[in-house]
């Protein structure tokens, strides 16, 4: 038995010797090309001064405070058309199902600058609505409205993939016990389902708030860039880097990726990675 045990080949070591130094040094690699650029633009930032000095910088305070009103809109606006949509999703099978689950998830593959075309040939002033809203007295293209429709138009889909997932984990035996201890739908909904699923919300309101917040080519395309009135941070990286202001370039982005870093640290501190998952659990 131990000489049979003696020839038998010895298991590759726990952990990433077994890989190999070419796929450890390609990781190393791979790593170090996603993470080098962001943290030579945050070092820059903080080591320059500019993060904190843009505190003093007009034109970023006023695209911040723009952003932050714009994208808690967008949210709210983003859970009243979200909640209803995924739980008809995750509990009922429908004729066309694939096809309304396709065109929600559109906007996350469509190219930003084709997204806010799209919405100015519905909402602009010669589109398929902003014609007959015009006679009205009723102008959404180039306001703040319409930076708060492309924000919604983009970062929906991520909460509504995301609560999908959620209300479809949920103990179906948990509900119907309330049903049948004589809790109403709504009773059922607020107690049950909301609480169980709320990680996965609570992941997909945090994703979609990011995707918000870094929406740029819907925004330009849709709203324009007019200070304090549709100009947010991405707009305002772009302005000031195009205007030569390289300073306030970088401390506005360094705002967004320090944003988006807190984002995902968020996400894995809830512990919810199937934040992004489509199957129906």
């Amino acid at each position: 038995m131990n000489a049979q045990a003696a020839r038998l080949p010895r298991r590759p070591a726990a952990g990433t010797r077994g890989l190999g130094w070419p796929v450890q040094g390609l990781a190393f690699l791979a790593a170090l090309s996603l993470g080098l650029p962001v943290a030579v633009l945050v070092g820059r930032a903080v080591l320059d001064g500019a993060l904190f000095a843009s505190a003093t910088v007009r034109v970023v305070v006023d695209a911040l405070v723009l952003s932050l009103v714009t994208t808690s809109i967008s949210l709210v606006l983003t859970v009243i058309i979200g909640i209803p949509l995924a739980l008809l999703l995750a509990r009922r099978t429908f004729r066309g199902q694939t096809l309304v689950e396709t065109v929600i998830d559109l906007p996350i593959v469509l190219p930003p600058s084709v997204a806010g075309l799209a919405l100015l040939l519905v909402f602009g002033r010669r589109g398929l609505l902003g014609e007959t809203l015009s006679v009205f007295g009723i102008e959404i293209a180039f306001t703040t409205v319409a930076v708060i429709l492309a924000q919604t138009f983009v970062s929906a889909p991520f909460f509504i993939r995301s609560a999908r997932t959620g209300f479809a984990s949920v103990d179906r035996d948990l509900e119907d016990a309330a049903r049948v201890d004589g809790a109403s739908e709504r009773q059922l909904f607020r107690t049950i389902t909301l609480p169980l699923a709320s990680a996965s919300l609570a992941a997909g309101l945090v994703m979609s708030w990011a995707r918000a917040l870094g929406e740029f080519g819907a925004t330009i395309m849709f709203a324009g860039s007019v200070a304090r009135t549709t100009q947010t941070l991405p707009l305002v990286v772009y302005a000031e880097f195009q205007g030569g202001d390289l300073d306030a370039a970088i401390a506005a982005a360094a705002v967004l990726v320090l944003a988006a870093f807190g984002v995902l640290i968020a996400v894995r501190i809830l512990h919810v990675g199937r934040a992004l998952d489509v199957r129906v659990a």
